[in-house]
């Protein structure tokens, strides 16, 4: 049985459709590609302009073309979610999530029914590529999972049905790679799939131990790294020491998959369901092959409207990129450090996105926000809000840390004005100052 599409179905999403739909793009041909991105674009624009009350505001006057749509930041949505839906959606009609706030930047969003399962046959379909199935391939999962009694079973619950063994990211010592390896002898995993940084620290590890990890997993297909920068010193070590393709894929939970390394290692971006632009400083689109700030327009999400929306990154088209196959040649940031704390213990720096959930409110109070590893025991939480965290939020967020971390840590809360940013405009969630061989 086919639980992972079946389950999309069961909670409402029209699985079939979208990927009915998705094919249907796909076979429009490069002559006609033109006409249908424009047309969605236009679409899109004019849905919300007809139907977002806070878009219109956002907007105020009627663009002349699309050059003057303006962008959208991420500061533009940190107001409650229910005033940013579109009219005829409601709270309990549409999918709801929250941002991993790892540009510092968190934010609950939402998609329509449609526009979710779309951004699935998506998924899927890129995963086809190297022959990886969501309902009967076996992954490895490298991601985290939430420690109350509840939610850590929930997700283990749902791990099972959907043929996946997470490996939490919250331990990367060599102790709990031992365990990591003994599930590899005895699972035939078809592919690996979460964080980049716990990855190579697996590679790492395994590296060390001078082993090959299909020669203990013979299963093994690939291996697909996601939400954080991948270096190709780490693909190559990845590729040695896995012995399987290293597939690179850039996403963001409140858009799609934006673009995924095809047979051909190129980055291939999305075309079917976003128009992925470079813009300047000025807001005007760059030629292919020039570095800029990557703004996204998702053309299917009625509930909610991400209409030129900067993603907070940098990045460059191929000049080899068309309308319908644009190839991504570089990206700028999503890099996340590791931390190491006094009991030499390692955790990814994506541990943060689970931690920082208990400052993540709908409310809006919360801007923005950075975590800074200053000692391995002392921790800097810098933040923008409205109001002052209380000191029973602080509370939770210390207890939250060393729950997730170890005891013993000293956090600091220091409320600010604004972040200082990068040079990319990002701000990184989490930065560590505390040196290590790793």
């Amino acid at each position: 049985m086919n639980i992972f599409d079946f389950s999309l179905r069961l909670n409402g999403f029209p699985l079939d459709k979208a990927k009915a739909e998705l094919t249907h793009i796909q076979n429009t041909n490069e002559s006609d590609f033109e006409a249908y991105i424009y047309k969605k674009r236009d679409e899109i624009l004019a849905y919300h302009l007809e139907h977002n009350t806070y878009y219109k505001a956002l907007v105020k006057t009627h663009p002349k073309d699309w050059n003057s749509v303006p962008v959208m930041t991420k500061l533009d949505l940190q107001i409650p979610l229910e005033q940013r839906l579109s009219k005829g959606f409601t709270s309990t009609s549409v999918y709801i999530n929250k941002t991993s706030g790892s540009s510092g930047d968190p934010f609950i969003f939402a998609k329509d029914k449609f526009c979710h399962a779309l951004t699935w046959a998506v998924i899927q379909n890129r995963f086809g590529w190297y022959d990886l199935d969501f309902n009967t391939s076996r992954q490895a999962r490298f991601y985290g999972i939430p420690l109350d009694k509840k939610g850590y079973y929930k997700e283990r619950l749902k791990d099972g049905l959907s043929r996946r063994f997470r490996f939490s990211v919250f331990d990367l010592s060599d102790a709990a790679f031992e365990k990591f390896l003994k599930k590899f002898e005895s699972t035939s995993f078809d592919y690996i799939n979460g964080y980049t940084s716990p990855i190579v620290q697996f590679a790492k590890f395994l590296e060390r131990k001078n082993l090959i990890l299909k020669s203990i997993c013979p299963s093994l297909k690939a291996c697909v790294v996601t939400s954080e920068m991948l270096f190709e010193k780490d693909k190559a070590l990845m590729e040695t020491c896995f012995g399987v393709p290293i597939i690179n894929e850039y996403g963001a939970s409140e858009l799609d998959l934006i673009a995924f390394q095809n047979p051909d290692h190129d980055w291939q971006v999305n075309s079917e369901t976003l128009l992925v632009e470079i813009l300047d400083d000025a807001d005007k689109v760059l030629p292919y092959g020039e570095e800029g700030r990557i703004v996204i327009t998702s053309l299917y999400n009625k509930a909610h409207p991400f209409i030129r929306y900067d993603i907070g990154d940098v990045g460059v088209l191929s000049k080899q990129s068309s309308l319908k196959k644009p190839i991504l040649k570089t990206l700028v940031g999503r890099t996340n450090d590791i931390a190491i704390l006094p009991s030499g213990k390692r955790a990814a720096g994506l541990t943060f996105y689970y931690i920082t959930k208990s400052i993540i409110e709908d409310d809006g109070n919360v801007k923005e926000f950075v975590v800074e590893q200053l000692k391995t025991h002392l921790f800097k939480v810098t933040y923008v809000s409205a109001e002052s965290l209380s000191e029973d939020q602080k509370k939770t967020i210390t207890q939250e840390m060393e729950h997730y971390l170890e005891k013993g840590l000293t956090i600091t809360f220091e409320r600010v004005s604004a972040l200082k940013r990068s040079k990319s405009g990002k701000l990184k969630q989490f930065t560590s100052l505390v040196t290590d061989a790793l």
